[in-house]
């Protein structure tokens, strides 16, 4: 599988997704014979040319019919978050990644590229420029770590003559199309409950778009029997970490939001977090709380990576810059996210 390649039939599931459709259309522009799986419609990947096919991942007979006749699979269908049932998390990440494994060792698929996350190697506290040899936590904050984690040794674990696998753990992604991260940011700073974690000196790891979904493209075709990232994770990242609320508030200024004038220690929001989570699950409430102890971790502590690994083994390229990606995404916030960040009128 290689660049510019033709006739190779590929599945993505999550085909509809932030990621997957990213994926999707690269395989599909280089020429490869590209499928979309997800469980709705997708008319904007099928006027692009590129099939889609409905199916949940929880449905093992469903995904073996995807599956049949495909060299490659790219699995990022996933359900993201840090609040709800742990069992819905389970069944579609673990259980629903195993129906993948077992419909590609069924069909003859010759490799799978898993979408993993770096939160599956983060228990709690600081990440400082680790690599791919930190172990696995022994507990988890939300039940996505747990089970993303479960699903990745899973994965690496299948690796062998049968079926070439490799898993990505791209962190914070983000740029144009963006369901979650920055648009929500927005709105929480428009709604004047955006709250500063920390003093704003964590450095933190984020990927932009294209370069999260190259890296996968870039992982499958240097796949092989013997190759160095045969059965192993990577960290992706546009490896500049950054000073996440200076990027936060500079993306505001250029949408027009007001800026965050709030701001509480670490500490503080953990233990605020720590004491709604137990409320919540306490009262049987199902909306996600404002704080979590997983989200004051994220907001307030350096989380970067080492990225060596990626760039060595399968040549890995951060092709578009933090500055190039941040006027390309508030471009797209300001013309048509959907969400309301037009800039605000003078008063």
């Amino acid at each position: 599988m290689g660049g510019g390649a033709t006739g190779v039939k590929v599945l993505v599931t999550g085909g509809g997704g932030f990621l997957g459709g990213k994926i999707a259309a690269m395989l599909h522009q280089r020429g490869d014979d590209v499928t979309a799986l997800g469980r709705n419609r997708y008319p904007a990947l099928e006027r692009e040319g590129i099939k889609t096919t409905q199916a949940d991942v929880r449905d093992a007979q469903a995904i073996q019919r995807a599956c049949e006749g495909m060299d490659v699979v790219f699995h990022t269908a996933a359900v993201a978050g840090i609040w709800g049932k742990r069992d819905t998390y389970y069944q579609i990440n673990t259980v629903g990644t195993r129906n993948v494994l077992a419909a590609c060792l069924a069909c003859g698929v010759g490799k799978l590229i898993f979408t993993s996350s770096p939160s599956v190697a983060i228990g709690g506290g600081a990440i400082r420029g680790v690599d791919e040899s930190i172990a696995y936590p022994k507990r988890y904050l939300t039940h996505y770590s747990e089970t993303k984690a479960i699903a990745e040794r899973e994965v690496l674990e299948a690796n062998g003559d049968r079926l070439l696998t490799v898993a990505l753990r791209p962190h914070l992604i983000w740029g144009p199309g963006d369901p979650h991260l920055m648009p929500r940011v927005v709105d929480r700073a428009r709604r004047k409950k955006l709250v500063r974690v920390g003093d704003g000196s964590n450095l933190v790891d984020i990927t932009y778009i294209d370069n999260a979904a190259r890296a996968h493209l870039q992982a499958a075709d240097a796949l092989a029997s013997g190759s160095p990232c045969a059965g192993r994770a990577y960290f992706i990242t546009n490896g500049e970490p950054l000073r996440l609320w200076e990027w936060f508030a500079r993306v505001l200024e250029a949408v027009g939001a007001p800026p965050v004038t709030r701001s509480m220690s670490y500490p503080t929001a953990y233990r605020i977090g720590a004491a709604l989570e137990w409320t919540f699950r306490l009262l049987g409430i199902r909306r996600e709380p404002l704080m979590t102890r997983f989200l004051a971790g994220q907001l307030g502590l350096p989380h970067y990576f080492d990225i060596l690994a990626a760039r060595r083994d399968f040549g890995y390229t951060v092709e578009v810059s933090v500055e190039q990606g941040t006027g390309r995404l508030v471009e797209w916030l300001l013309e048509g996210s959907g969400q309301d960040v037009r800039p605000a009128e003078p008063r």
